[in-house]
């Protein structure tokens, strides 16, 4: 497989990254509806990591408040790691993401780092994770556990995944078993062409989970929490139809690609799909139970 030229919708505003080869690419896309200060706190904890050697792509998913291109212009400037690009029109993280993979290859990274406009990196988040991936080169895609927070910055709860491979393969057909802002994947991944599905507005990571799954590639998730998750009050109102319905067809795709077409994974589906539908706070109880569930596989 292939990977496709840059698109014509996408250009790059801002580039003084002086080296022209990386081990990293740190990844992340904003757009109009994103928090300005959450920006800020996600664009700091990235710039100050413990490990140094990356290149911070920032990608504007179509126009955005003047405030919030001042400060990121203003990092930008103030930092020579930032790479500033631009999505002509509002295209989504996944396209965005894709944009940026295409435009780093010439750069030749051996690792790609997601990042989320409204999360907070730890300090050695980037550290212990490509460390960790130096240590193993089987693994194809690395997650961590992570911290759920409020919009004041306070811990409200955590969520934990299933660390090892055959655990995170063998529960995708029924739940997304990494958290994927906290991923660093391994860019030989892209190489071989695989990529998000671009026309897809949420669950992308979960197509490309069940696609690398499929094609034999390796996965691992850290018990550490490696990431403060932002979990806003609408937090349960927000799936909406659309997302849910794209889950649906992520578990049918995962059920088809890794060939676990039960009776048992089909009824979860469409629970969970009925389930999604319901008022937010029947969501909201169902997903407290689903965090305790989760975590009482993990142990067992």
């Amino acid at each position: 497989m292939s990977v496709p030229r840059l698109s014509s919708q996408f250009n790059i505003l801002h580039n003084r990254f002086p080296h022209s080869a990386t081990p990293t690419v740190v990844a992340m896309s904003v757009y109009h509806g994103d928090n300005v200060e959450w920006v800020r706190e996600a664009i700091n904890s990235i710039v100050t990591q413990i490990y140094r050697k990356f290149v911070f792509i920032i990608v504007i998913d179509g126009e955005i408040p003047v405030k919030m291109m001042n400060l990121i212009k203003d990092a930008a400037f103030d930092d020579e790691r930032i790479v500033i690009g631009q999505n002509d029109s509002n295209l989504g993280l996944a396209s965005s993401m894709n944009h940026a993979i295409q435009w780093a290859m010439s750069l030749n990274p051996r690792y790609f780092a997601r990042m989320d406009a409204d999360d907070i990196s730890v300090a050695n988040r980037l550290e212990r994770q490509i460390s960790y991936m130096d240590k193993h080169h089987n693994i194809a895609v690395l997650g961590s556990a992570l911290q759920e927070i409020n919009e004041q910055g306070v811990h409200v709860g955590a969520r934990v995944m299933p660390a090892n491979h055959r655990q995170i393969t063998y529960l995708l057909p029924r739940r997304c078993t990494l958290n994927h802002p906290t991923v660093v994947i391994r860019f030989d991944v892209f190489r071989a062409g695989f990529l998000y599905q671009g026309e897809l507005k949420n669950t992308q990571d979960y197509f490309l989970w069940v696609t690398l799954a499929a094609n034999g590639f390796i996965f691992r998730n850290l018990k550490d929490r490696l990431l403060k998750f932002r979990r806003v009050n609408d937090f349960y109102k927000r799936r909406g139809l659309s997302k849910s319905l794209n889950e649906y067809r992520a578990r049918l795709y995962a059920m088809k690609k890794l060939r676990r077409l039960t009776v048992w994974n089909l009824f979860y589906a469409t629970a969970v799909l009925c389930l999604r539908l319901m008022p937010s706070k029947v969501v909201k109880m169902a997903y407290r139970l689903d965090r305790h569930l989760l975590d009482r596989i993990i142990r067992h």
